[in-house]
């Protein structure tokens, strides 16, 4: 939808809209909400409000409240939370209290106190609200509440629901400016690090309170504190301490595995790439050091900095020294390598000729590389020796070379349905295992 709102095609979006399809819906709602036309906005979205869907609700909700008109808004999308929807409880919770409403979002949430996403944003419109001592205490009888996690007496785990109740307690503290409350609270985690960053150690980093950020960092073997430690350094621009930061951590046993790829991304946005590319090599040339996803940043790193055959080099000799020159996993990096070299011409003839060439992955990589020469033609003729795989790659080249409505049935198609046979009791010794 959003390609061929972006190559002219409003026609056959508009079209689409009227037929069922969500997505062209939402965007040609959104795009006549952009002019102006309101009206006929709400009336593209009329059919699938009617059918009751969540979704269709909350998308003309986001489009009143965008138009100004907060209160039709709330007034759509409450009797959705009030009937108990927990997606809806979020949304409408927020949209309260974005609107001076916090007091009816607290109430609204704080059943749910019991589910990690409600209590989260319970807590959110609780400082809107002005309850943050109330959702602290209603966080409180939880933790309070835990239960041993299994029936082993040994086992000193315990099951805490909601499971952020400490993470959440601690932010309120933190929000009323509480913070070692706050700090002794995330103290008592047994989870220290979610999606990479660990709380404890931002909210040290926050509140400047360095030498503890120091010492939570020597112990945390995640090297999430670390990295919260080496940013707050690059950021008051002492660039060296926090390069000697990680390559402490770095000198742990195991300790480079988690920090050589921040402390390589800090050197290049320094204009050390030389050394960059040491950090990452010396990890890839390390027994283990042969996993993909090193090789790739070591090679991007020389690839960033213009120097794309030498990393075709340097390729070539992890694969080699593995044994793994023709695995897919160093092959498609080699691709790429070649792209940013030029040879497409090249590229594509050998990737046509390695053994996993056919597979659904090594037709997605042949078909770029096509792509990327203008030869989208044959690019799509080969997606299309095996119909029921990459549709929506097929369907973007389809709107590339202008062939819309054969780019929206691609879409609309339904992959069979297989036919499940019956076990007859005996195991196959055929692959796949």
């Amino acid at each position: 939808m959003k390609r061929l709102l972006a190559l002219g095609h409003e026609r056959e979006v508009e079209f689409q809209a009227g037929r069922g399809e969500w997505f062209c819906a939402l965007g040609w709602a959104r795009r006549l909400g952009g002019e102006g036309r309101c009206e006929e906005a709400l009336q593209v979205l009329a059919p699938y409000l009617a059918t009751g869907w969540w979704r269709a609700a909350e998308a003309q909700a986001e489009l009143l409240e965008g138009w100004g008109r907060a209160e039709e808004a709330i007034a759509l999308v409450l009797p959705f939370a009030e009937a108990g929807d927990r997606l809806a409880l979020v949304s409408v919770g927020r949209l309260l209290a974005r609107h001076g409403r916090g007091g009816e979002a607290f109430e609204l949430l704080k059943g749910g106190i019991g589910e990690w996403y409600l209590a989260a944003c319970l807590v959110e419109v609780a400082a809107e609200a002005g309850r943050d001592e109330e959702v602290a205490a209603l966080l409180e009888a939880r933790i309070a509440a835990a239960v041993p996690a299994c029936d082993d007496p040994e086992c000193g785990n315990v099951r805490v629901e909601p499971s952020n109740a400490i993470d959440l307690l601690a932010a309120v503290r933190e929000r009323q400016g509480r913070i070692d409350e706050a700090v002794a609270l995330l103290h008592t985690r047994r989870v220290t690090s979610v999606n990479g960053r660990d709380q404890l150690a931002d909210l040290l980093a926050r509140h400047g309170r360095i030498e503890e950020l120091r010492a939570y960092a020597a112990t945390e073997h995640h090297g999430h504190a670390v990295r919260s430690l080496a940013e707050v350094l690059e950021g008051r621009g002492d660039l060296e301490a926090a390069i000697d930061v990680y390559r402490t951590f770095g000198a742990v046993p195991g300790g480079r595995w988690h920090v050589a790829v921040p402390l390589a991304e800090l050197l290049a946005r320094h204009g050390r790439g030389e050394e960059a590319i040491e950090v990452m090599g010396a990890l890839a040339d390390s027994p283990g050091g042969w996993e993909d996803w090193i090789v790739d940043t070591l090679c991007t790193l020389y690839a960033d900095q213009g120097r794309a055959r030498e990393a075709l080099a340097r390729l070539d000799a992890v694969a080699a020294r593995q044994g793994r020159a023709e695995d897919w996993e160093f092959f498609r990096i080699r691709l790429w390598l070649m792209g940013r070299l030029g040879l497409h011409e090249e590229a594509i003839d050998l990737a046509r000729r390695h053994p996993e060439g056919d597979s659904w992955y090594g037709v997605w990589s042949r078909s770029g590389l096509l792509a990327e020469v203008g030869r989208t033609e044959e690019a799509l003729a080969l997606l299309e020796q095996d119909p029921n795989s990459l549709r929506s790659l097929r369907a973007e080249y389809l709107v590339d070379l202008g062939r819309i409505e054969e780019a929206v049935r691609v879409h609309q198609e339904e992959k069979a349905v297989p036919v499940e046979v019956p076990w007859s009791g005996e195991c196959s010794v055929e692959p796949p295992f």
